[in-house]
Order: structure tokens, then sequence, then C-alpha cells
């Protein structure tokens, strides 16, 4: 059920009005960021990017263009969210290059749904696509995930604010890193 709100589309840029106002500028790439590094959340915040060039991100980017080229992409809402694409029966997707991080790539889909039902939109699901694997998981928001994200919300304003980054954590994840020379160099 979708309630009565004013929906303004501006090419793939979508406003919404009305429904519950979701915590300021939490990005899903933040909540993704959140489950992957704090650190690096905090440079991106900060707007410290360092993924210009970065090979894995240029790989990302290739797959971004060459799959599902049908669908109309980038679906940016409130400049908050970007969905990847949005298919009939209200499923949304979100493409990746690999499962290898698939718990932030769950936390980020559900961040959408969590973001869209505060806004008004109801009874949607989601789905995350391996184009390279081809393979696919469905994702759907429980009541508990609403609770697990809104502390999350709090966690990210927290981690944002500070004034230093938060310490190094060492993962297997660092080597591909567009920030690993940042952090260890």
């Amino acid at each position: 059920m979708v309630k009565q709100q004013e929906v303004q589309i501006y090419g793939n840029r979508l406003e919404l009005s009305g429904g519950e106002k979701v915590k300021k500028e939490i990005t899903g790439v933040m909540i993704y960021y959140y489950k992957v590094c704090k650190r690096k959340l905090w440079y991106f915040y900060n707007e410290i990017q360092m993924e210009q060039g970065n090979e894995s991100v240029e790989i990302g980017k290739a797959i971004d263009e060459e799959t599902y080229r049908r669908d109309k992409k980038h679906i940016n809402i409130d400049n908050i969210i970007n969905i990847d694409f949005i298919r009939s029966k209200g499923i949304l997707h979100e493409v990746k290059k690999s499962n290898k991080i698939e718990e932030a790539s769950i936390l980020q889909v559900k961040y959408y749904l969590y973001f869209l039902n505060k806004r008004g939109i109801e009874n949607i699901k989601g789905k995350i696509d391996y184009p390279l694997l081809k393979q696919n998981i469905d994702v759907e928001l429980t009541r508990e995930d609403v609770t697990i994200i809104e502390g999350i919300l709090d966690d990210i304003q927290n981690i944002v604010k500070a004034s230093n980054p938060p310490n190094l954590e060492k993962k297997r994840i660092c080597k591909s890193c567009a920030y690993y020379d940042l952090c260890f160099i």
C-alpha cells in the first residue's frame, strides 16, 4: 500500500514529499561503508575520496555500464539514495561485482527499503544482482531490520561528526581498498 504523497521526477532523480523524514544525508553508500569499514565511511563523508582510478572501482563501473542496459538505471531519490534500477512488481535492484561483502550489500538494500518505507512507499522488495556470477539474492525489510538500521544511523552520525577517523582495523579487504595508501602508507 502506498501512502498519499507528491512525487517529482527530474530525469532519473525523484523527489518524494510526505511521510516521515529519514535522518538527513545518510546515503546508501555510507550504509555500505559502515559495514565494510568505519574509517572508509569517515573519509568518504569528509569528502576524502580516493576511488577515482582504483581498479576495483573501475571494474564495478564497467559492470554497471554493460549490464541491464534495457532498464532505466540510477534512480536518485532526494540525493540520498541511488537505486541501480527498479523492475515491475515493486522490486528494486542493486548490482554488485561480487558477493565477497554480501552482508554490506544486503544492509545497503535494506536501507533503501527502510528509506522508501519512511517516505510512505511500502510493500517493496529488494534484489541484489551479481551479473558476473549469474546469481541474485532477494532482500526484505523486517521489523528487526528497522531497529538495527535506526541504531546504525545513530552510530554513523557519531562516526562522521568525529574530528578524526576511527582507528585502523586491518581486514582482508584492505589490500583492494581505494583508501589503502591513505591508511597504510
